[in-house]
């Protein structure tokens, strides 16, 4: 074992500037500003490193060598002695290991994963609203099962979504605690789910129109209103009502409306805008709306924005409707399972659902525009008054 106890009181008091070794890895480094710190080295797995221990006079000799000793008998029971004060160090700090900061820290590290880097707030809503008000300050290593069924029975049977997203976002951030080296309890959610029991609430589909109906409500709408004409392409396109509402005159190019990756529902982190092929209908039925554009958006409101979805919403209640705007969705879905022998990826795509894995995805590199446009055309003319009778697409398969 090499020497210990080399340097005395006198000597550091004069010690010129460098670096001057107590022995043991500790060792006083003077600078030129007449300051000096104390360094302790150590070995841990092979690896060297290297630990600030205090600025010296503050840390006198004698406490920076028991300090010393103190982490090296760490190092030497395979312990990283850096990473054990870091431990303390927040177990000091109560409140930076709170649930609220924790969760924080989680986000920040999922934003890459979220659509828009999580701007809409989607991801964290759910524990913004139900959980961190309640448990926002508790140390995440204090938090149990018993924690988390008292803060989310209020909603478990009433807003069952919600409170199985909040779940599932408690979950995550608890792993992200035990990343951080956190003692937390991973299982305590699935605890809390025990102790909360199967939820009662019964999932509702949202209403549609049968598909066989939807020529009548289409021609209904006669007007060149922005809300009638918003519906009707809503209904040709079979998109949901964000990219639709959001419709910028740019993204219009011939037969093809190109939605940006980012506009679309559940495609996050993905960078291929979905290409939507414009039947002769739905062309003129944008043209129709060319006038009313501003600001480059072709369904604007007064205020400088665009329609609402409640703007549609409340036209088909007002009609004393009982299916939605998004509910065309699924008469378009319908259709293409009973009246068309459209194979299935080819089905899913004109609704812009993605199928498959990742690896089949890469290389399948086709967006089957060509058999979705002429799927297109014969929604239009279903729509629009035609026979609705099936469609073959022999030439697909």
């Amino acid at each position: 074992m090499r020497a210990k106890n080399r340097l005395t009181s006198s000597f550091i008091k004069t010690a010129h500037v460098g670096k001057h070794c107590d022995g043991a890895g500790l060792w006083l480094v003077k600078r030129d500003d007449g300051g000096a710190q104390w360094v302790q080295r150590v070995t841990v797995h092979g690896r060297r490193r290297e630990m600030g221990l205090g600025g010296y006079p503050s840390l006198g000799l004698a406490e920076a060598r028991k300090l010393a000793g103190r982490w090296r008998d760490m190092a030497a029971a395979g312990r990283d002695p850096i990473k054990e004060r870091e431990a303390e160090e927040r177990a000091a700090r109560r409140e930076d290991i709170s649930l609220g900061i924790i969760t924080a820290d989680a986000f920040e590290a999922r934003k890459a994963e979220l659509k828009g880097d999580g701007t809409a707030g989607r991801w964290l809503s759910p524990l913004a609203i139900h959980v961190l008000p309640k448990l926002g300050k508790v140390p995440v290593t204090d938090l149990d099962q018993r924690d988390i069924r008292d803060t989310l029975a209020p909603i478990w049977h009433t807003k069952a979504d919600t409170a199985r997203k909040a779940m599932n976002r408690l979950s995550i951030v608890l792993k992200h605690a035990v990343a951080l080296g956190l003692d937390v309890d991973l299982q305590a959610t699935e605890k809390a789910k025990a102790l909360l029991g199967k939820s009662r609430h019964v999932a509702k589909n949202i209403p549609a129109m049968y598909w066989r109906d939807v020529p009548d409500f289409y021609a209904s709408l006669e007007e060149p209103t922005l809300t009638h004409l918003a519906l009707r392409l809503l209904i040709l396109t079979g998109l949901r009502s964000k990219p639709l509402r959001t419709l910028r005159l740019d993204q219009l190019e011939g037969d093809v409306w190109t939605v940006p990756a980012e506009a679309m529902k559940g495609r996050k982190g993905a960078t291929v805008d979905y290409r939507v092929p414009l039947s002769t209908e739905a062309q003129r039925i944008i043209d129709l709306a060319r006038p009313h554009a501003r600001n480059g958006y072709l369904f604007p409101n007064t205020r400088g924005g665009v329609i609402s979805d409640m703007t549609l919403s409340r036209h088909m209640e007002r009609r004393g409707l009982e299916a939605r705007p998004h509910g065309f969705r699924t008469s378009l879905r319908t259709w293409l399972a009973e009246a068309t022998d459209a194979p299935h990826e080819v089905a899913e795509g004109m609704l812009a659902h993605i199928v498959d894995g990742g690896v089949v995805r890469a290389y399948r590199r086709t967006d089957y525009l060509e058999q979705r446009a002429k799927l297109a055309d014969r929604w239009a003319d279903h729509v629009t008054g035609g026979a609705g009778q099936v469609v073959k697409l022999a030439e697909v398969v």
